[in-house]
C-alpha cells in the first residue's frame, strides 16, 4: 500500500475510533479490510450485494430479509452504500456493542419502513421469514402455515407492547429488552452469536498483554 493510502487510514482511523468500540489500530485493520472488499479505490463503497456476502460468508447468516434489513441498519445515511464511517460504526455494534447499542441497532434492523414503530404486520413477516422462509428443512403442510405465525405473533407482541398502544415504539422495546435480555433477537437474528463474532475479531483484533503478572502460590494465594 502506497504511503498516502497509509496515512489517509491512518487519519481517518484516529478520528474514528473514539466513536468505535475498537483501537486505533484495529479501526486501521477494519479500513483495509473495507478497501480490499470494495477494490481499494478511495470513493469506493460497500453495496448491498458485496455486504451480504460478509454477512453469509463470516457470520453465517442465510436469511434474505434479515441481511437486507441489517444492510439498512449499518447504513445509516439510507444512500444504499456503506461509508468507511458506518462500517466501523457497524460493526462495532455487531462485535462489541454495548447492550443499548445492540438494542438501537436491533430496532433499526425490525423497523421495516423505518417510520420509528414496529407493528404486527412487520413482526409479522419478520418471524414468517425467520421461522419459515428462512429454514431449508420446512415442508407445506395442509394447514395455513400463517395461522402459526399470527398465534407467535400475538405472543410476542404482548412481550413488547407494554403500553397497549398498538405499535411498538423504541422506547418500549428497549424498556423490554432491558427487562429481558432474551428479547433482543426475538424478531430474527441480526447480530452475530458469539462463535462468528470471535472468529471474525481474531482476524484483526489487538491483544494486549498485561504490564504485570500475578503468580499463583502452589497453597492457593498469589503474590
Amino acid at each position: 500500500m502506497e504511503a498516502s493510502a497509509k496515512a489517509n487510514i491512518s487519519k481517518i482511523a484516529e478520528a474514528l475510533h473514539s466513536q468505535t468500540n475498537f483501537t486505533k489500530k484495529e479501526c486501521e485493520h477494519l479500513l483495509n479490510m473495507y478497501k480490499d472488499i470494495t477494490g481499494g479505490a478511495d470513493d469506493a463503497k460497500l453495496d448491498r450485494n458485496k455486504f451480504k456476502d460478509i454477512l453469509h460468508n463470516s457470520f453465517g447468516m442465510t436469511d434474505d430479509l434479515m441481511m437486507d434489513q441489517v444492510f439498512r441498519a449499518f447504513d445509516t445515511d439510507s444512500d444504499s452504500n456503506i461509508s468507511q464511517e458506518e462500517w466501523l460504526k457497524g460493526i462495532s455494534t455487531f462485535l462489541r456493542g454495548t447492550l443499548e447499542e445492540k438494542t438501537s441497532f436491533a430496532f433499526r434492523a425490525y423497523d421495516l419502513n423505518s417510520d420509528g414503530v414496529i407493528s404486527r404486520d412487520e413482526m409479522f413477516q419478520l418471524l414468517k421469514s425467520t421461522l419459515i422462509r428462512g429454514s431449508l428443512d420446512y415442508q407445506p403442510v395442509e394447514e395455513d402455515p400463517d395461522e402459526g405465525v399470527r398465534d407467535l405473533v400475538e405472543i410476542v407482541f404482548k412481550k413488547f407492547d407494554t403500553q397497549k398502544k398498538g405499535t411498538i415504539d423504541y422506547a418500549q422495546f428497549k424498556s423490554s429488552v432491558v427487562d429481558e435480555p432474551l428479547l433482543l433477537q426475538a424478531l430474527g437474528a441480526c447480530l452475530p452469536d458469539e462463535k462468528s463474532a470471535d472468529a471474525f475479531l481474531c482476524t484483526f483484533e489487538e491483544v494486549h498483554v498485561p504490564t504485570t503478572i500475578s503468580y499463583i502460590r502452589t497453597g492457593g494465594g498469589r503474590q
